[in-house]
This record gives structure tokens, sequence and C-alpha cells, in this order.
């Protein structure tokens, strides 16, 4: 995809971000899209096309689309939730906090609940236009085992987690990502540990050196993307990070047409 290409399918994301067209609303005619950003026919089916392929808009018709959701899953309003009186701290440090937690779910007796608290973490997923994921192959001694990585690691006090993640990326890999792009926010353990980790992918990256964080460094590859379900039944990706980020990337890789 050329710079102008590019430029139209990050405003077309920027218009579905903010909410400039809503959940379900259909986006303009391609004629009316075409002249408003300036763009060939051609170039802008081809922008459409990678839209939806990344599930952010749906066609409906023949050269209609709408912006992907609308009907959505029903939430329940009506569930009560935990009662929490209060929490005290049993264990603290840079790295890691254990509090206990004075809750009372519905219908069940009051009890205190371990929970651990981590920092909040940014993981990259950078990708090339040879289709090829950046990965660090390393050692971690918590499992005492090797596998491959996504580059990432903790927001600091303040810091964008975009910053962090592109940060992270260069420190660990020497390679510089181009704009990130934020994926999801989840919880990899949500009944004991609250430690956030955002997930952003980029496309491309320049070369600036070699990598500065000799602590996180590892081997440092491109991975094709073809070759990442084998490398996950084989159990050598390490880390919900970045097997969540890589599920991304193979969920939204462009499909054959119908």
């Amino acid at each position: 995809m050329g710079p102008k290409t590019q430029r139209v399918y990050e405003t077309i994301r920027s218009w579905i971000d903010s909410g400039r067209y809503a959940p379900g609303e259909k986006l303009p005619s391609e004629r009316a899209l075409s002249s408003e950003l300036d763009i060939g026919r051609t170039a802008l089916r081809q922008v459409l096309a990678r839209l939806a392929n990344e599930r952010f808009i749906k066609a409906y018709d023949r050269s209609a689309y709408r912006v992907s959701g609308g009907n959505g899953v029903p939430t329940p309003s009506d569930l009560p939730a935990w009662q929490i009186y209060g929490s005290r701290r049993i264990y603290e440090n840079r790295w890691v906090n254990l509090d206990l937690v004075d809750v009372e779910p519905p219908g069940v007796e009051r009890f205190e609940h371990h929970v651990v608290r981590l920092h909040h973490v940014a993981i990259t997923a950078v990708v090339d236009d040879q289709n090829r994921v950046l990965m660090l192959w390393r050692y971690r001694f918590v499992p005492q085992q090797w596998g491959w990585e996504l580059p990432g690691g903790i927001v600091d006090a303040g810091e964008d987690p975009a910053a962090t993640a592109a940060r992270e990326t260069e420190e660990e890999t020497g390679w510089r990502p181009a704009k990130v792009e934020h994926v999801v926010t989840y919880q990899p353990m949500i009944g004991m540990v609250d430690s956030p980790h955002e997930i952003f992918v980029a496309r491309g990256a320049t070369h600036v050196g070699e990598p500065t964080d000799a602590e996180e460094a590892g081997h440092v590859a491109w991975v094709p993307l073809d070759e990442i379900p084998g490398l996950m039944s084989e159990g050598k990706l390490m880390g919900s990070g970045t097997i969540v980020a890589l599920l991304h990337l193979l969920s939204s890789r462009p499909t054959a047409a119908h």
C-alpha cells in the first residue's frame, strides 16, 4: 500500500475511531469518498478491502459499506456486583504488590481475597511489507524455557502506552517502529492479578542500531506470519501478550475474495 492509500486508510480509520461514523452506520458512497479523499476508485477499493479484512467495516451491498458493530451482544444490566469494603497491603516492592481485599460476592459470605498488583505493560507486533513479524528468541528463567516473544515492557508513570510500545521495541530490538496503533487492552489473569496489558501493531520499522536493553535483549528476527500457527502448536511462543497480538494479526489477515 503506497503513501497515498495509507493516508486514506488512516483517515477512514480515524473517522471510525473518533465516532464520526458510528457502528452500523453506512459509509459514504465510493463516488463521494473518492471525491472527498482525492483518490481513484481502484485505489480506494484497495483501502476498503483492507478495512473489511481487518473487520473495521462490512460490505453489505455492491460497493456499499457499513461500520462494523451496531447490533451487538445484549449486556445484562440487572446483575449485582461484588461489594468491596476495603483492602490492606501485606507485601510491597518496586515490582509487585500483594493486597488482601475485603469482598462480599452476591449470595456468598464476606471474605478476604488475594490480589497481586503488577505493572501496566505495553507490547508491540511490528509487521513488515513481507508479512513478517519482529520477534525475540530469548530465555525466561521462571518457566525455564526458550521461546519467541514480541518486544514490550512496563509503562512508566505518566507515559503514554503508545510511547512505551515504540520505546521498548527500539530498546529491545534496535528497530524503530512506524506509527503504532492500539488493538486491545486486557488483563491476563483477571481473577487474581491486576496488570493491564496494552497491545499495539505497527506496519513497518526502521533499523537504527543494536539493542540497548541488555537485560531484555535476545536474538532478533523477522518471523514469517505463516509460521506462527506452527510455533504456537509447538509451544514456542511465550507470554499472553505475544499470543494475543499474534492471534489478532492472524485473524485480520486478508481473506480470499468471495
